[in-house]
């Protein structure tokens, strides 16, 4: 094995670059705690790609340093062996150079090494180095005698020296032939141990396959048949679940259609009756509401010409008793006179009387007859003045509105003129109810006289819609009117769409639809035919005024002559009452009775009437109360009537909404049905839904419950049992046959080479056993000879190695310790001092890294010395210094002076100051050699 002749350290911790001296066998690394003894042993261990100590990796070092790389470089020997060969074949010189370079990349910290022949430095490392992977250079530092078991040892932690005594035998044995047996051996061992456990695990897991591969292949069978039962139950229920009962569904739907329909149709008739019966009966309440309420106005209006009959017969009453009373007081006078005077002078107080009657009468004739002629006159007068047709009161009074307001405006009658005469009559008919139509000049002020009109609440329409009057056809009203402005555009159609005809029977030649009238006013329109009644009075052109004219002058005349016979009537019964009174002077009571002679006559003749309004209002009276009477018998008659009819409507809207209510479910249903119908005839061939076929399949299957029930026997059937549906279980029943007959051959086949597997495991373990006495006889050499060395006995019995598995697994090595010939120790018997526990350790190490093929070697370790006193600390070193190998040893600076005796190189180490970015370099002490 290879020796360390220096190291350079880059970038490494709180270093920032120094080389140091190796090429010493035994070397001590002394410092105190902190100054980075083990920071030092963990960049050689990175150097040889082993791991840090503790929980530390090269990552911590190399990130301390703030640097973005770090290098660390070592010059080992490369002396041919006693084999002749180099380390480090196929370098080729005497040195070679190790290296690691450590750099971030892609934010990670990664490691690069590379093996150089000769000495070569970081600089041209940098520029010219081949670097390998980490599997690649630990297998050329394992060639170079840097086994994985030595980097192991190599490996151990600060402190941990003493652990190799505290191995297992087992676990001893197997470190010792890691470190001295022949791989290959072990390898053709491991190899054919675990190719006869593959064998019999394979021909195990054949076996079991084979096992499950029957049950499967048979389960696979029985699968098969229930995939072949489940596709014809499927089968049988999809062709009754989409064939036949579909087209029994068909069947049935039909039939409950066709039932439903006769059903409904009489639904229908029974609604179409009870909404008659509603409708009468909301006819007739609504009839006896209009009775009620002309009843109760005629009640009303029955009560109040009662109250007021009884007033006018209490008024009728008292008159007649006043009359009584004065007729009492004459025939008083009467008697007086009759005393006084005689009979005579009551005969000429009774012709007095009669002449004062005629008297009062001719004159009251001339008073009323001059009142009349002069209100005609008057009206003469006026129309006379006026050119203009009459107005009535309404119309006079709402044209005052519009000139107060400044609206113009003209009347209908202000504008039409009528050419011929003879059809005044008829034309007067049409526009009667058009007499007071209002016309107004400008129609921006239509909505303000719209206003006027709802205010004044004017009957007649006003007009803002005017245009000049159409071309009149041949034969209409229009031909005979002319019109002094814009009339009405309907009015000008209305007039110019009447024929005037000679009678109804000349009209029998016009069109259907034409409108006719003749000249006494028989009209006909769209409607029908009627009489208009031509009107006596003519409000519209010339000749109505002519007429007004004429009428009025002919009526004065007649009154002219009334006037003047009344006028000598007066006359001659005022001398005749005159000649009466004359003849009654001188008489006291007759000259009483002469001055009250008008009114006993007054009187005298008012009491028949009297009499006769007592008796005229008494029966007014008395017919009053009967009508009053009858008007609440009616009345109660109707509220009897009423109640009986809002029953009837009650019990009719009641029938008619609980019909509705069960019709409107039952169309909704029917509805249901067609469409359902319709839907599962719809793709379904005609000659499968005829009737023949259908009675076939509803004897076949009992009809649509009997196939209802045996689709739901079979889908019960179907979801109850565990059914297999994928039709890819016959490929695999298929499949599995010929693979079972495939494996029964490979596992005959299979059981061959197992035992030829297990004849092969035998010869291979004879031959590691026989290799492991030998590695194990020239481990109990060493350790035999490091003994002697150390000065103690040491037993190292070769275990019972037998041609057997089991035993080989058991076997152990025992090494036995004698120190001073106190006894035999056994490796971790718990009676050793720690300084005997550390030689245990030393000699059990150091035997490893002896090798007559491999010469020398290098042994990290981290404080030997911890736990020895001054003796065994001289005992560790005078046996350091008697074998071959490079130590590399740590001890702080606490310890006896005697830990640098066999060191022929120590390395001192410092600790950073806070104040300095780098750590102090590290001291070199070389011991100078007699």
């Amino acid at each position: 094995m290879f020796h360390i002749r220096d190291i350079e350290l880059v970038h490494w911790d709180f270093w920032r670059r120094f080389t140091l001296p190796l090429d010493a066998q035994i070397i001590t690394i002394v410092g105190p705690n902190g100054s980075g003894k083990t920071t030092l042993l963990d960049a050689m261990r990175t150097l040889f790609a082993l791991k840090c100590s503790g929980k530390r990796d090269f990552r911590r070092y190399v990130r301390r340093a703030n640097a973005g790389f770090a290098w660390i470089r070592a010059n080992v020997s490369n002396k041919p062996g006693s084999t002749g060969k180099r380390p480090f074949f196929p370098c080729l010189k005497d040195d070679v150079t190790l290296a690691c370079r450590v750099k971030r990349a892609a934010g990670e910290w990664t490691r690069e090494y590379c093996i150089e022949d000769g000495i070569v430095t970081v600089e041209q490392l940098e520029e010219s180095a081949q670097f390998i992977g980490l599997r690649d250079y630990q297998s050329r530092l394992a060639y170079a005698g840097l086994t994985p078991a030595i980097a192991k040892v190599l490996s151990l932690e600060q402190g941990d020296t003493d652990k190799l005594c505290e191995y297992s035998p087992r676990s001893l044995l197997d470190l010792v032939f890691d470190v001295f047996g022949d791989k290959e051996v072990l390898d053709n061992y491991q190899a054919a141990r675990e190719e006869q456990k593959s064998a019999q695990r394979e021909l195990e897991s054949l076996a079991l396959d084979l096992d499950r591969l029957k049950t499967q292949s048979e389960g696979k069978r029985v699968e098969a048949d229930r995939f072949l039962e489940w596709r014809s139950l499927r089968g049988e229920a999809d062709a009754l679940e989409n064939d036949a009962i579909p087209r029994l569904e068909v069947g049935d739907l039909q039939i409950e259609v066709d039932s439903w329909r006769e059903k409904l149709r009489s639904v229908r008739d029974d609604l179409a009756s009870s909404e008659r019966v509603r409708s009468e009966s909301e006819a007739r309440v609504g009839g006896l509401a209009a009775e009620k309420s002309n009843a109760e106005t005629q009640l009303k209006e029955a009560a109040q010409r009662v109250k007021e009959c009884d007033a006018q017969w209490l008024t009728a009453r008292d008159a007649l008793r006043d009359i009584d009373k004065k007729l009492g007081e004459r025939d008083a006078l009467r008697e007086r006179v009759a005393k006084e005077h005689g009979s005579d002078a009551l005969s000429s107080e009774d012709a007095a009387a009669n002449a004062y009657a005629d008297w009062q009468a001719a004159r009251a004739k001339v008073k009323e007859l001059t009142a009349r002629f002069e209100e005609i006159s008057e009206r003469l007068r006026e129309s006379q003045a006026r050119s203009g047709p009459p107005m009535d009161a309404d119309a006079q009074r709402f044209r005052g509105a519009l000139n107060d307001a400044g609206i113009e405006h003209q009347l209908l009658s202000d504008i039409v003129e009528v050419t011929d005469p003879a059809w005044q009559g008829a034309l007067e008919a049409i526009l009667r109810p058009y007499r007071s139509l209002v016309l107004l000049e400008d129609e921006g002020d239509r909505h303000n006289a719209w206003a006027l009109g709802e205010r004044e609440r004017f009957r007649h329409f006003i007009v803002s819609d005017r245009s000049p009057a159409p071309a009149a056809t041949p034969g209409s009203l229009l031909e005979i009117v002319n019109f002094a402005g814009d009339p009405p555009k309907w009015l000008a159609e209305l007039l110019n769409r009447i024929r005037r005809v000679d009678n109804a029977q000349a009209a029998a030649k016009l069109p259907r639809e034409q409108d006719w009238i003749t000249k006494d006013g028989y009209h006909r329109e769209r409607r029908g035919a009627r009489h208009l009644s031509v009107p006596l009075d003519f409000w519209f052109g010339e000749l109505a005024r002519t007429a007004r004219l004429e009428a009025l002058q002919q009526e004065v005349s007649e009154l002219d002559k009334q006037l003047a016979w009344a006028h000598k009537k007066q006359e001659a019964a005022e001398k005749t009452m005159q000649s009466a009174r004359e003849k009654l002077l001188g008489m006291q009571a007759a000259e009483l009775m002469l001055a009250r002679a008008a009114e006993f006559e007054a009187a005298a003749q008012d009491r028949p009437a009297a009499q006769e309004a007592v008796g005229r209002t008494e029966q007014t009276l008395n017919a009053a109360k009967a009508e009053l009477d009858q008007c609440k018998e009616r009345l109660s008659g109707i509220a009897i009537e009423a109640d009986r009819r809002n029953r009837d409507l009650a019990q009719a809207r009641d029938t008619l909404n609980r019909l509705t209510a069960d019709a409107r479910p039952q169309r909704l249903e029917q509805t249901a049905r067609l469409l359902r119908l319709r839907s599962k005839r719809r793709g379904v061939p005609r000659h499968l839904l005829e009737t023949d076929a259908l009675n076939e399949f509803a004897e076949h299957y009992g009809g649509l419950a009997g196939a209802r029930n045996e689709l739901s026997r079979l889908k019960r059937r179907l979801n109850e049992g565990e059914w297999p549906t994928d039709e890819n279980v016959l490929i695999v029943r298929e499949k599995l046959t010929q693979e079972l007959t495939q494996r029964q051959n490979d596992y005959g086949q299979r059981m061959s080479y197992s035992e030829r597997a297990k004849s092969m495991v035998e010869d291979a373990r004879a031959a590691y056993i026989a290799k492991l006495r030998s590695t194990v006889k020239q481990y109990g050499k060493n350790l035999r000879a490091l003994g002697d060395l150390a000065g103690l006995h040491i037993e190292c019995p070769i275990p019972t190695l037998d041609n057997d598995d089991a035993t080989l697994s058991a076997a152990g090595l025992e090494v036995q310790f004698d120190f001073d010939q106190k006894g035999a120790q056994s490796l971790n018997d718990g009676e050793a001092s720690g300084g005997q526990q550390v030689m245990k350790s030393l000699i059990l190490l150091v035997a490893l890294l002896m090798d007559d093929a491999r010469p020398g070697g290098f042994v990290f370790i981290d404080e030997p010395f911890a736990h020895l006193d001054v003796a065994n600390i001289d005992r560790v070193g005078a046996f350091l210094r008697a074998t071959r190998a490079q130590y590399l040893i740590t001890t702080p600076v606490t310890h006896n002076a005697n830990v640098f005796q066999p060191a022929q190189l120590t390395l001192v180490t410092r600790k950073k100051k806070p104040v300095d970015d780098w750590a102090p370099p590290i001291g070199v002490l070389r011991r100078q050699m007699d």
